[in-house]
């Protein structure tokens, strides 16, 4: 029978080989202080445009992680409307109970950063799944798993199995190690506690589903303890969601019996570093947004308008036609054409030089 990592005697002890990881951890903390160093030059603006980005990308992308699609605008109006942050672009809407339920939990890991207790955890995990239900069935929430638990992959009649969890009944003794270690394990770095606590929480398995959205939430509320910061301008789960493939197999083989723990350190804490630099890249993009708003502060714009602008700036795949501006802006083409023909007045949009069946409109990088 396959042994895994919770068959191994003092399996939870955070022993790592701090040689091997001192490169690593070095390359991570130049990033880090690059991306602080920008941020502080940068003003509120700025900084709430990608903070409200960096939410809502970790919000999205971790439930993309396990096969979850949330509406991004949605997200975006959450966060916005949760953190009391205004920001050009970002559409008033209505999320469902079950988008909201997950900026509850990523906002909640982050901007309340200690004491991590059980509560808590059940707290979130009642976020989820707020209709006791996962798809169509019903399962426990607010609790501990009472039944087995693996991880498989594969059609049926085919199946993989990738790992077995440790059996319910070690369950809640292993998640109280696991949540005492957190708060009095302060002699290890803390970004790689937070590497470990997400191998651990995995590996433990606790609830019924919802397991790896909770991890990475977990994950995400020691980095912010370890930045002392609420504010959250990295999204680790946008770079889990780049590197899927590999996140899994790392977790795979660290929790095998003879697993190497410290290649799984490693690989979290160089992830982590390409999430940061992956961060500093959308800060200068950021910047040139918030430059080309700053041109259009003295121009009248309805919020239509508003909304176009800023995805036109973000980068806008495909032609913007007056079907998608309709589309988009739930209003109807003739209200659609009213807000294109005023932004090319005012010298905002130009009509694309190409023709062709639909008129196209383009920004002026000249205004």
């Amino acid at each position: 029978m396959m042994k895994y990592i919770y068959d191994r005697v003092g399996w939870t002890d955070m022993i790592v080989d701090n040689n091997q990881l001192l490169e690593p951890l070095n390359s991570f903390y130049h990033a880090q202080g690059l991306l602080f160093g920008k941020l502080d030059a940068l003003g509120f603006d700025v900084q709430n445009e990608l903070l409200i980005n960096a939410i809502s990308d970790e919000v999205v992308t971790s439930s993309e992680i396990e096969g979850e699609f949330l509406d991004r605008s949605d997200v975006r109006s959450s966060v916005a409307k949760r953190l009391g942050l205004e920001t050009a672009g970002v559409e008033n809407t209505y999320a469902n109970h079950y988008t909201e339920g997950v900026v509850d939990m990523v906002l909640d890991a982050t901007r309340n950063y200690y004491n991590l207790t059980a509560e808590r955890l059940f707290d979130w995990h009642c976020a989820l799944f707020p209709t006791g239900r996962s798809g169509f069935n019903k399962i426990t929430v607010g609790a501990y798993r009472t039944g087995k638990m693996e991880i498989v992959s594969g059609p049926s009649g085919k199946e993989r199995v990738h790992y077995i969890a440790l059996k319910p009944e070690r369950v809640p003794d292993e998640m109280d190690i696991l949540l005492n270690r957190i708060e009095t394990c302060n002699e290890i770095d803390p970004y790689i506690k937070s590497a470990i606590a997400h191998l651990w929480f995995e590996s433990i398995h606790p609830f019924d589903d919802g397991n790896g959205r909770i991890g990475r939430a977990i994950s995400d509320h020691l980095l912010a303890r370890a930045e002392k910061s609420a504010n959250r301008y990295y999204s680790l789960s946008s770079q889990l969601l780049k590197e899927r493939k590999s996140y899994y197999n790392e977790l795979e083989l660290a929790q095998k019996y003879s697993g190497d723990i410290n290649r799984w350190v490693i690989w979290f804490v160089e992830c982590l570093t390409r999430a940061v630099l992956s961060s500093i890249t959308r800060l200068e993009t950021a910047k040139q947004k918030a430059a080309f708003f700053d041109k259009l502060r003295n121009t009248d714009l309805n919020k239509r308008q508003n909304l176009m602008i800023n995805k036109l700036v973000d980068g806008f795949e495909g032609k913007l036609t007056t079907l998608k501006w309709a589309k988009i802006c739930k209003c109807s083409n003739d209200s659609a054409l009213r807000d294109i023909d005023d932004l090319i007045n005012k010298g905002v949009l130009l009509r694309s030089p190409e023709g062709g069946r639909s008129t196209a409109y383009l920004l002026n990088s000249n205004i």
